[in-house]
């Protein structure tokens, strides 16, 4: 049997709950071992998305493979490959200990992690034998994350992998994120941390209305349009309209108030020399000067705009 190149392929998807369209001819690709970052306001679709890639709802129309399978009509054959973390985290098993619950689902699995290894590297092996009602929400996150691992699956879907962890957990998470990615597994993670995605992942799908409106690495997002800024102080009132004459066309350059300074523009090594000399030139000497490039967040806020959603 051929290995399909793509872990996860979705093409023109769409679900719709009456008249309004959830997802709306949504397209992505996942390659074998890489990271996804779908990313969207509430309510773009991202989870409605994520369940139908997941064969937990079905597709009104559009196609959908995961490794290579119809979610819904391979899923006794895709069940065991693909690890699952719920927004919900660990379902209805409360009762139980942490330890339990990992060593029943490592039963499920032909070749299972070591269930206490994996508690470890969760961080979760002083809280083994907790009942999971009395984890606070970051550990019941850490078993859930578990739990979607022990079967050692080819395929992850993350949904908001490190709500309720604290910094620690979070950077940890992190990690075992890249631990994965570099031994093959492909990782699909939906989150709110836009620092999370553009730390993680290798491309990145923005959803808003159930359509993708932005896709591309986490550099290709952040360098589209405007580059980013130098900020720095001098004397007011220096002759801008002069330093503009030696910068890259398209470069902006304004005293936001007196004495403070930004040039907005392709910040590359020859804009930030040409600067520092033109200064020189002018005997000043630049202070507090500091590069600020986009981040992943104003490319979201650019996207999805700046008001609250319900």
């Amino acid at each position: 049997m051929s290995v399909p190149s793509a872990a996860l392929e979705v093409v023109d998807l769409v679900k719709a709950y009456g008249t309004h369209r959830a997802v709306d001819e949504l397209s992505l690709h996942v390659g074998r071992g890489s990271v996804l970052a779908l990313l969207g306001p509430n309510g773009a679709g991202k989870t409605t998305t994520i369940e139908i890639c997941e064969g937990f709802r079905s597709a009104d129309s559009g196609k959908v493979r995961v490794l290579g399978l119809d979610p819904v009509a391979d899923a006794a054959e895709l069940r065991p490959r693909v690890g699952v973390m719920l927004q919900d985290g660990v379902g209805g098993y409360t009762g139980a200990t942490a330890r339990e619950l990992l060593r029943l689902f490592a039963s499920y699995a032909a070749d299972p992690h070591d269930p206490d290894l994996l508690l470890e590297v969760v961080g979760l092996t002083g809280s083994a034998g907790t009942a999971v009602k009395r984890l606070s929400g970051g550990q019941q996150q850490r078993l859930s994350l578990a739990l979607a691992l022990v079967a050692r699956p080819e395929l992850v879907f993350l949904d908001e992998p490190t709500a309720g962890m604290d910094p620690q957990s979070r950077r940890a998470t992190w990690e075992l994120v890249r631990t994965l990615r570099a031994d093959g597994v492909s990782v699909v993670l939906t989150t709110h941390f836009l620092d999370e995605a553009e730390q993680l992942a290798d491309d990145v799908v923005v959803m808003d209305a159930g359509r993708v409106v932005a896709a591309g690495t986490p550099a290709e997002l952040t360098r589209a349009g405007a580059e980013g800024q130098i900020r720095f102080r001098a004397v007011a009132g220096l002759p801008i309209d002069r330093l503009l004459d030696e910068l890259p066309g398209g470069t902006v350059a304004r005293e936001t108030e007196p004495g403070r300074y930004v040039v907005t523009g392709e910040v590359t090594p020859q804009l930030l020399a040409t600067l520092t000399a033109w200064c020189a030139a002018q005997q000043v000497l630049p202070q507090d000067l500091a590069v600020e490039r986009r981040t992943l967040e104003d490319v979201f806020l650019e996207l999805t705009g700046r008001e609250l959603r319900a």
